[in-house]
């Protein structure tokens, strides 16, 4: 019985002595100072009572409470709306980008790919303002329209439209690289062969393509609603605060409101609901397939 329990833990410490384990270690203890810390903080002072800043208070829901009697659940039903609207619009238009570059355009793809990714380089917010002077009344687009027509096209900005705009701007690329992986696992020769059984066009994209691609849609999917769940600049710069997303709202409790637990209430709910989705959605994803293990 002691040999095997100094066997079992002579294994442990064999374990604990593997190069990876060593080599993982500092980044490790990285993540667990630089996230888990401040993140276990974020979830205490959403205990604490409103407009305090210290965790020495009894704890409290009162700002649970509050997200249902002060109307903040419009802000995560704003933002859940506009993530899924956007995460439609960005496959619509992705996917014959994304099925373009991995089968058709050949070595004008890198060309294409090369158009989507330079802009990311350039800081979220440069690309937005220019966006506002295109779109501003008597702007470049007003402006030139007024110009050549004499028509305006005034009231652009500072709509739900000019915002779901942005979004879709922005997040362009972090929904079309995962089709263009998803696109290039779909086998050529099993399109060949379900035409060559009669199948339609509609019915090897709906029966082959579309299932075989799934896993870069879902990616893509995730990735940009995650994404524009958490965003702030759009709705700003683009909409003018013509509606309130919840990253406003934490924004606001932590910065003007100077109410530390209110934004850490919204923080964490906001945490839970993405977590949430992720791990649904991720059950569905072969990941081992995607990167190449089978």
């Amino acid at each position: 019985m002691a040999g095997g329990k100094a066997e079992r833990h002579g294994d442990h410490v064999s374990w604990f002595r593997q190069p990876g384990v060593l080599a993982a270690l500092p980044v490790s203890l990285f993540l667990l100072v630089g996230f888990a810390g401040p993140l276990l903080m974020v979830i205490g002072y959403s205990f604490m009572p409103p407009r305090t800043f210290s965790l020495d208070q009894a704890p409290t829901l009162a700002n649970y409470v509050s997200v249902v009697t002060d109307s903040y659940y419009l802000s995560f039903v704003w933002s859940l709306w506009l993530a899924v609207v956007t995460v439609v619009l960005l496959f619509l238009i992705c996917y014959p980008i994304a099925y373009g570059m991995a089968k058709l355009f050949g070595r004008w793809a890198n060309l294409v790919t090369a158009a989507v990714a330079i802009p990311i380089l350039i800081s979220e917010n440069i690309r937005l303002f220019g966006w506002v002077l295109i779109l501003l009344k008597n702007g470049i687009f007003d402006g030139t329209m007024q110009t050549l027509f004499g028509v305006s096209v005034s009231g652009l900005l500072y709509t739900v439209p000019a915002i779901i705009f942005g979004l879709v701007y922005v997040y362009l690329p972090f929904m079309l690289f995962p089709l263009v992986i998803g696109i290039t696992m779909i086998p050529d020769a099993l399109k060949e062969a379900a035409s060559d059984l009669g199948a339609s066009r509609w019915q090897i994209f709906r029966e082959v393509e579309l299932p075989l691609a799934m896993p870069g849609i879902m990616i893509g999917g995730i990735l940009t609603f995650i994404l524009v769940l958490g965003s702030l600049a759009e709705s700003k710069i683009l909409g003018g605060q013509v509606i309130v997303m919840i990253s406003d709202d934490i924004e606001s409790a932590f910065t003007f409101a100077q109410n530390w637990p209110k934004g850490s209430v919204l923080s964490v709910l906001l945490l839970a609901l993405s977590g949430l989705i992720v791990f649904v959605l991720f059950r569905r994803i072969d990941l081992d397939r995607i990167i190449g293990r089978r």
